[in-house]
């Protein structure tokens, strides 16, 4: 892993742009008139884009860029004009939610405003990076309506029940500063320029090791505690059984040993 200098490929959509690499995938939101409002059709493109990582597993980038703006939540037009059947279809929180189990980690780099569902799509990816003007924000019940992209359990784990409902009930905006504080984040930089590069450099960090430990540790960490310890016994299990444990391990070894 850690080619992403090497055979990049890019594709546009309607709304989103797409590089690839032989080990990560990196995607942009890409509807700046809109502010990256997230509207049916760019759902279609995640499901789409998940479809791709899910066959052929990498690790991916999710980004709205530096222009300062990550997504403005959900696109209040077409919101507005859904009922009770479109609520129970699951529009946006299916999508979140299969990228939360995509089998490979995935980070979320946000500059300027993630707001709503904008919040939501970076609350489903395992991990966030952030500019210090990144702002978050659920200010679904000044609308009338509840975060229903899993903001309501999502945002509980990461930052914790009070702080989690005082966010919700009252729809107030964190500032990057206060996101790392509290867990929301797990990096803020000091200039757009280098939101991309420390995002990368996170995800080269991950792409060291074993894809296919990273893989399982995933699915460990995700999973149910009900789960515990036996899936870790299972995947642990799996894994002594690699040639690429086999093999790091040896190189491990070879190198601390005397000369």
């Amino acid at each position: 892993m850690g080619e992403r200098g090497e055979g990049v490929n890019a594709a546009h959509g309607t709304g989103l742009r797409i590089e690839e690499h032989p080990d990560r995938l990196v995607v942009t939101l890409d509807r700046p008139e809109k502010r990256n409002a997230i509207d049916a059709d760019l759902i279609t493109e995640l499901h789409a884009v998940c479809a791709e990582l899910e066959a052929r597993p990498r690790l991916l980038l999710l980004t709205g860029g530096t222009d300062g703006i990550f997504a403005g939540g959900a696109d209040i037009g077409q919101l507005r004009e859904r009922g009770r059947l479109e609520a129970l279809a699951a529009i946006n929180s299916a999508a979140f939610a299969r990228i939360r189990a995509l089998p490979m980690p995935t980070v979320a780099a946000v500059d300027g405003p993630a707001l709503g569902g904008g919040a939501e799509l970076a609350y489903a990816c395992d991990l966030r990076v952030c500019t210090e003007r990144a702002v978050f924000g659920q200010p679904e019940v000044r609308l009338g309506i509840l975060a229903g992209a899993g903001a309501t359990h999502r945002l509980l784990a990461l930052v914790g029940e009070a702080r989690a409902k005082e966010l919700l009930f009252t729809g107030r905006r964190v500032d990057a500063a206060e996101a790392l504080r509290i867990g929301l984040v797990n990096r803020v930089v000091a200039e757009p320029a280098e939101l991309l590069p420390t995002a990368h450099g996170l995800i080269d960090e991950m792409a060291k090791g074993s894809a296919l430990a990273l893989r399982l540790t995933k699915l460990a960490v995700d999973a149910p505690a009900a789960a515990h310890p036996q899936l870790d016994l299972v995947s642990q299990a799996v894994l002594f059984e690699d040639e690429e444990k086999h093999r790091r391990m040896t190189e491990f070894l070879e190198r601390r040993r005397p000369r």
